[in-house]
């Protein structure tokens, strides 16, 4: 290395130490600055006149169109009310109104019209014909069955007897007072499965023995296979011309004058129910509909234990309009004794809403159910007088309806007038819809 070379090395060496003391020098000993505050953030948005929904809802009448319209108000009240629940329901066809008609012995079912489901029938008229075909074996079968059939009235005698006893025993219990309505049901319903499964054998054991004597004396004529109740054929399940084993099922009739409607409620909500009384509507109806009443029964005990849900039953008459017998019915006894029950019939399998009453009342906010009108979303309003000649629609919720009556989840305070007659043409003066 040359002098010039060690020379040029050695400045540098010393610059660059210099400029490092230097530097960290001033990190040290610089003051910290405090990092600057940003400006307040501006106003996004601003709103002249910002909108207040009782301010717009708001009609002020001059006193001729106050007297034109016939304003009348009710004041708004807090009461304590039944409470009510809705509920999904199944209908059903109650036990003994399905009966199964058998063959009562081989055959084949005589030619003709042959039935449909859906057609409606009548007891004691026949729904099918059966030429017995006989052989030795045929008849010993056939008298076999004759004795069957002594034997199964026998039984049914005393079945109905004892349902008689049991009837006789449930309502002197109750007029005691020491027994209870469902007990009465459950026997008069046994009773009725009784008298029918009674009449059942008796036809059966009176058919075998006309058989067995017309077979006997060479005049044996097709046997009328008649419909055992008033009723629909739900299932048909042979034809005419078909050859037919005895106790083949023919056809089924199903009668649904009254029905029940099996509803599933949740075990914790169980003990909430009074269960005496439900309003059966369709699940379509809108609110304010009446429906129809229906009665607790007394049923087997049935539930879900995946849902966690127990089975309440109710019956209720099922009238049909197009039918002459109730047609008979209203005109002999009046047409109000079947309104509450009036509206398309129901069928087995149909959904329905049920509402159940609670057992605890609460109080609930009450305004005139004429009060309440419909905007065109659905929204419900009611008109409150807030000045003379002065009227502001405010919002409200409706929990349910109950006769006259609206309950209100949310609505105005009590003591408040509402208009209760006019509702409808202050909003349509509002709208400008009317003048």
């Amino acid at each position: 290395m040359t002098y010039r070379h060690g020379l040029l090395t050695g400045i540098t060496s010393t610059a660059l130490a210099a400029g490092a003391i230097g530097a960290a020098w001033w990190v040290v000993a610089a003051p910290i600055k405090e990092p600057t505050k940003s400006a307040a953030p501006g106003i996004p948005a601003t709103v002249p006149k910002p909108f207040k929904e009782d301010q717009a809802a708001t009609v002020v009448l001059t006193a001729d169109a106050e007297a034109k319209l016939a304003l009348r108000t009710a004041p708004v009240t807090r009461a304590s009310v039944p409470r009510a629940r809705v509920f999904g329901g199944e209908v059903v066809v109650p036990p003994g109104r399905s009966i199964l008609v058998s063959a009562p012995l081989a055959g084949t079912l005589k030619a003709g019209t042959a039935p449909v489901p859906g057609q409606l029938v009548r007891a004691g008229k026949p729904v099918l014909q059966l030429v017995p075909v006989l052989d030795p074996v045929g008849r010993a079968n056939l008298t076999a069955a004759r004795v069957d059939a002594d034997g199964q009235v026998k039984t049914a005698d005393e079945q109905l007897k004892l349902a008689r006893i049991t009837l006789g025993r449930a309502k002197e219990v109750l007029a005691e007072g020491g027994g209870r309505q469902r007990d009465v049901d459950d026997a008069n319903a046994a009773l009725k499965v009784a008298e029918q499964t009674h009449a059942a054998a008796t036809a059966r054991r009176d058919l075998l023995g006309k058989v067995l004597g017309e077979l006997d004396s060479g005049t044996a004529a097709p046997i009328p296979i008649d419909a055992p109740a008033d009723g629909v054929l739900r299932n048909v399940n042979s034809l005419p011309g078909q050859m037919v084993p005895a106790g083949a099922p023919l056809f089924e009739v199903i009668n649904l004058d009254a029905v029940w409607v099996r509803v599933p409620v949740y075990v914790g909500d169980r003990e909430e129910i009074d269960g005496a009384f439900a309003t059966i509507r369709p699940l379509a109806a809108p609110t304010g509909s009446s429906g129809r009443g229906a009665w607790a029964v007394g049923a087997p005990p049935t539930a879900n234990p995946l849902a966690g849900t127990v089975d309440l039953f109710f019956h209720t008459l099922n009238p049909d309009p197009s039918d002459d017998r109730w047609k008979a019915v209203a005109g002999a006894v009046g047409g109000f004794a079947v309104a509450p029950f009036a509206g398309a019939p129901l069928g087995p399998g149909q959904r329905v809403a049920v509402m159940l009453a609670l057992k605890e009342p609460a109080e609930a906010l009450i305004v005139p159910w004429a009060a309440v009108l419909y905007d065109f979303h659905g929204g419900t309003w009611v008109y409150v007088k807030t000045a003379d000649r002065t009227y502001s629609r405010e919002r409200v919720r409706v929990r349910h309806v109950t006769g006259e009556r609206a309950v209100l989840d949310d609505g105005p305070a009590p003591g408040k007038e509402v208009v209760s007659a006019g509702a409808a043409e202050l909003f349509g003066t509002e709208t400008g819809f009317s003048k």
